[in-house]
């Protein structure tokens, strides 16, 4: 348990010992560190409940809690609020008790079965910068719910379905006519049909430019996108063998941005389930026909917007996504009976998002007490203020941007560093870490400016900045090896330890106020403050060289302490640590 939860608590029974019934208390950082290190509001609350004067509350409070050797400095300010600072020796006991292990200062919440949908790369079509939120904010979620207690698998939700698919074949036709797919009397054999990447990626532009200018492409590309839906033999073989060239470098890219799936599943995967789903609403008959396509009226009486029917069949017999997240939904709760199902997307999603999970409840293929949680994202956006793009104002790969920040990163490493192997792996985490946490520090729902020189720097709030405080705690430390100096233990807190002991155990409530908001500029920000706190601790203090034995090992055990919640929270955003930069 926390020291936070643990002494929340404990004040908690103070309160109830005084006859006030209440369900918890919050211990808030002070607005006014002069007056403590906490405030506690709840006595304006209970005096509306017992008509009795806040203060009078507050003091009788104060009275009990100057009994308990756990704080200092109680005192009530305005209209009621009780301001406590914890104790020197508290802190000290606490830390001690943690055994270096970052776990212990974390409160474990009820654990729960997530789906997380996030990533959404298109098979056959190259990653831009597009995808790169959806990455980096569900992966860190993923392992903030997974830290916090929860059961959860993540599911990267591939796009291989719909015209993407009749364009990418088309044009592969177009190249390659004679292949044995094509041909009328195909029996799914197999064949051989080497394809790179680097084609792959060039395929689908090529065919989407000739589909848009040539409404007779545009149709054949409709009908091959239809006739592989009913299970042509041959477009879905050659899709299996497009699939697996084009996923093996999806996953490469993730791979470099440090996320991992534990699905790779598509809308593809959906099929099975996509007559059964249909079946439930003809059974409800709730399915009606408009111009020759199923559609279901989703709209509720309290609306006050515009809120279209769903379409689950267009009018030539084809699937929409509408019909496929249905589908998926409803697999999804048959495998994994999850109790809250998450989509990491655009907020340019969320009309989408909220027309399927009507659809899904008006179906009753979830049940109510399911959640489906839509965590909308901003765009990432270049220096004029639009979605970065190349300069011939093409959507920017993700793997040009990596280059991008890679080379302002190279040029700032330590000169002494002459392994130009290692420079280079270096020089990769450092961009890493620049790219995601500059998507982390805004809230996730908002825009924001990406300037690859501003956030490769190794000061100010940047991901280099963070690295670079690992970076000089693991050297300090190990510089403490060398010289077989102990640090076991905290000794003696002072003032000037005090506030670095605060920020360690703020950890528990930042966690999950991110969880709770599904956003992770809490942790960004708490990361920042934690390192610059550090950074100026070090400055201020020869640490090493300390002639006071038992406060330089305070300060050693302190700096371990730090260095492993710096690559605690960092290992949740995904970012990856060198030992030198």
């Amino acid at each position: 348990m926390s020291l936070i939860k643990e002494l929340e608590n404990k004040i908690k029974n103070v309160f109830i010992d005084l006859g006030y019934e209440i369900d918890n208390i919050s211990l808030i950082n002070s607005s006014r560190e002069d007056l403590g290190m906490y405030q506690i509001n709840d006595a304006m609350k209970l005096s509306k409940i017992y008509h009795e004067n806040p203060v009078e509350i507050a003091n009788k409070v104060k009275e009990k809690l100057d009994k308990l050797n756990e704080f200092t400095n109680i005192n009530i300010a305005g209209p009621g609020f009780i301001n406590i600072t914890l104790s020197n020796e508290k802190l000290k006991e606490y830390l001690n008790s943690i055994n270096f292990d970052i776990n212990n200062l974390i409160d474990k919440k009820t654990s729960k079965n997530i789906v997380i949908d996030y990533g959404g790369a298109n098979i056959a079509k190259e990653l831009h910068v597009g995808h790169l939120r959806s990455a980096n904010i569900g992966e860190a979620l993923k392992r903030l719910a997974k830290t916090l207690g929860d059961n959860v698998i993540s599911d990267a939700h591939l796009g291989d379905y719909g015209l993407q698919v009749g364009t990418v074949i088309f044009e592969i036709r177009n190249r390659y006519p004679n292949l044995i797919c094509f041909k009328d009397d195909y029996n799914g054999e197999d064949f051989e049909f080497n394809i790179t990447n680097e084609e792959l990626s060039n395929i689908y532009p090529t065919g989407s430019k000739k589909i848009k200018e040539n409404e007779e492409y545009h149709e054949i590309a409709k009908k091959i996108t239809l006739d592989m839906q009913k299970g042509h033999p041959g477009y879905n073989k050659l899709w299996e063998k497009v699939s697996s060239v084009s996923l093996n470098e999806i996953k490469k890219i993730y791979n470099v941005l440090n996320t991992e799936f534990d699905l790779y599943e598509g809308e593809r995967d959906s099929i099975p389930y996509i007559k059964e789903v249909l079946n439930i609403g003809k059974e409800k008959n709730i399915l009606y026909l408009s111009d020759g396509a199923t559609v279901m009226d989703i709209k509720k009486d309290t609306d006050t917007k515009e809120m279209p029917p769903i379409i689950l069949v267009k009018n030539d017999g084809a699937y929409l996504y509408g019909t496929t997240d249905l589908a998926t939904i409803y697999g999804r709760v048959k495998r994994f009976n999850p109790n809250e199902i998450w989509y990491v997307i655009d907020n340019r999603q969320s009309l989408h998002i909220e027309q399927v999970e009507r659809a899904a409840r008006k179906l009753n293929i979830i049940n109510n007490d399911v959640i489906i949680n839509f965590i909308g994202f901003g765009t990432m956006n270049g220096k004029d203020g639009k979605p970065f793009k190349t300069r011939e104002g093409n959507a920017m790969s993700l793997e040009n941007l990596i280059d991008i920040v890679n080379n302002e990163t190279y040029n700032r490493l330590n000169p002494s560093i002459t392994n130009e192997e290692e420079k280079e792996k270096i020089s990769k985490m450092l961009a890493i870490a620049a790219i995601k946490y500059a998507d982390f520090l805004p809230f996730r729902a908002t825009d924001y400016i990406f300037d690859p020189v501003k956030f490769a720097d190794l000061e100010g709030k940047t991901g280099p900045y963070l690295l670079y405080t690992v970076v000089r705690i693991k050297s300090l430390l190990k510089k403490a090896n060398e010289l077989n100096i102990e640090y076991n233990k905290i000794n003696e807190i002072t003032d000037i330890e005090k506030d670095l002991c605060k920020k360690i155990i703020d950890i528990s409530k930042i966690l999950i106020s991110s969880y709770n908001m599904k956003s992770l500029n809490e942790i960004a920000e708490y990361l920042y403050e934690l390192a610059s706190l550090y950074n100026k601790f070090y400055n201020e203090n020869k640490i090493i060289t300390e002639e006071n034995i038992k406060k330089r090992e305070t300060w050693l055990t302190l700096s371990n302490i730090i260095l492993n919640e710096l690559l605690y929270l960092l290992d949740i955003l995904a970012i990856k640590c060198p030992d030198k930069m």
